[in-house]
């Protein structure tokens, strides 16, 4: 019997799986539609399993949460890589929104599906939101602060408002036009917030 190959696939672990199968459904259905032994037959695990990996369905929750977190800031600031100067930059955000509200499955955005659903205040599902939320709020700040607008802070604000309507938008619409529309939107904003610079 030869070695395996170092390019031979590495199956996923047990933890891995669930993760997967929770993202799948849970951004799908919802997470407390969603049941427990849904997520296990998907992943295809002991429910033993589950409960080594992530204790309780709260703490599979919060994984798949943190997760979508990831993954959103990485697709982020790997698309705002493309803009050459801080004004591209900050409207680049809404480029990145039109993109990821264009394609196919974008059921809007996982923290306000999941915060809808939610009822236990300072819960996982909050606490991952809250930090979702602070970390769109930050970049905001920074790309204004970097395009040179004298209150970057207030410019976040009415981004963060205009960059949640149209992720909820591009979901009612199951389009990208929203996101198109409020990138227009933000330019003006922008222009008027650098004018009294």
């Amino acid at each position: 019997m030869s070695p395996a190959s170092p390019t031979a696939a590495r199956k996923p672990s047990a933890r891995e799986r669930l993760l997967a199968a929770a993202d799948e459904l849970f951004y799908a259905e919802g997470v407390h539609t969603v049941g427990i032994d849904r997520v296990i037959e998907r992943a295809g695990v002991a429910k033993a399993s589950l409960y080594s990996s992530f204790g309780s369905k709260e703490e599979l929750v919060r994984a798949y949460l943190e997760n979508r977190h990831e993954l959103r800031r990485k697709r982020l600031l790997a698309g705002l890589e493309r803009f050459d100067n801080p004004r591209d930059r900050l409207l680049g955000v809404f480029d990145v929104l039109a993109e990821v509200t264009g394609t196919p499955g974008f059921r809007g955005c996982a923290f306000y599906n999941a915060s809808a659903e939610s009822v236990a205040e300072g819960g996982a599902v909050d606490q991952v939101s809250t930090a979702n939320r602070a970390w769109t709020r930050g970049l905001f700040t920074e790309l204004a602060r970097d395009a040179g607008v004298a209150d970057p802070a207030a410019l976040a604000d009415q981004l963060v408002i205009l960059y949640d309507g149209a992720s909820v938008g591009g979901r009612m619409d199951k389009q990208a036009g929203a996101a198109v529309l409020a990138r227009s939107i933000a330019e003006h904003l922008l222009d008027a917030a650098t004018a009294t610079a």
